[in-house]
């Protein structure tokens, strides 16, 4: 029986629970700058979050904060990634 390197799964988890949060903030942030008419986060930044690990986060930002809803492009991205 193969040993189960424990160390490496719960670095994984912790590198998915990470880009969540930071996807998670990015969403909350660009809202916000949105609101207040400053720089905004570039639309491939968010959606390269969401791709590459960070889907839940931009789901559970969009829906918390209300952002982004209309575009249809960002629910067909985030879906390959949930």
């Amino acid at each position: 029986m193969a040993a189960v390197d424990y160390k490496a799964k719960w670095r994984f988890v912790d590198v998915g629970f990470a880009l969540t949060v930071v996807t998670f903030a990015a969403f909350g942030l660009d809202k916000s700058y949105a609101q207040t008419h400053r720089w905004r986060i570039p639309e491939r930044v968010l959606l390269g979050l969401a791709l590459i690990g960070g889907a839940y986060g931009a789901l559970a930002g969009r829906l918390l904060f209300r952002h982004k809803t209309r575009k249809v492009h960002f629910w067909l991205w985030m879906l390959p990634g949930c």
